[in-house]
């Protein structure tokens, strides 16, 4: 196993741990695990996973700030959308609404893969908050409509109608 595989795989058990550890406890072992690759660096991954910490902790102001950091460090693959993701939830949580809605449509266009329907069903929320319910709907459908095991096409096809 290399340097990095034990890395994460100790990662992994740290945030195995999330709820049955107090929320400092755990803020803590992530920071104290992300400085093993930091060493008071910039890093992107590093800045990711304490934003995540914060974030699942229900300290969003105090994630914000890390997952820009994290993005701005030049983070990619699957954490960059993620982080894109999670960043816009916190936006949304933090009252940033049309910041939330930019950075989510930029996903939905973009990119694609096993996240798409996270972005929709961020995207959803953060439309219903600003009173876009049949958008937000429309997008919920949509995702919904690949898992159904009949009327996949039909709810697809409603879920278009809904923003005609």
């Amino acid at each position: 196993m290399t340097e990095s595989e034990l890395w994460e795989k100790e990662l992994t058990t740290i945030w195995d741990r999330l709820r049955t550890t107090s929320n400092d406890e755990f803020i803590d072992q992530i920071k104290k695990h992300t400085d093993k690759i930091s060493a008071d660096e910039p890093n992107g991954i590093a800045d990711f996973e304490r934003a995540c910490a914060y974030d699942s902790t229900g300290f969003e102001k105090n994630a914000e700030p890390l997952y820009r950091s994290a993005l701005a460090s030049g983070l990619t693959g699957l954490r960059r959308r993620r982080a894109r993701i999670q960043l816009a939830s916190t936006l949304r949580n933090n009252g940033k609404l049309q910041e939330s809605i930019e950075i989510l449509r930029e996903e939905k266009e973009n990119y694609s893969d096993e996240l798409d329907d996270a972005v929709h069903a961020f995207l959803a929320l953060s439309l219903s908050s600003i009173d876009q319910d049949k958008e937000a709907l429309s997008l919920v459908l949509e995702s919904l409509s690949k898992h159904l095991p009949r009327y996949n096409r039909s709810v697809y096809n409603y879920s278009k109608e809904l923003i005609k």
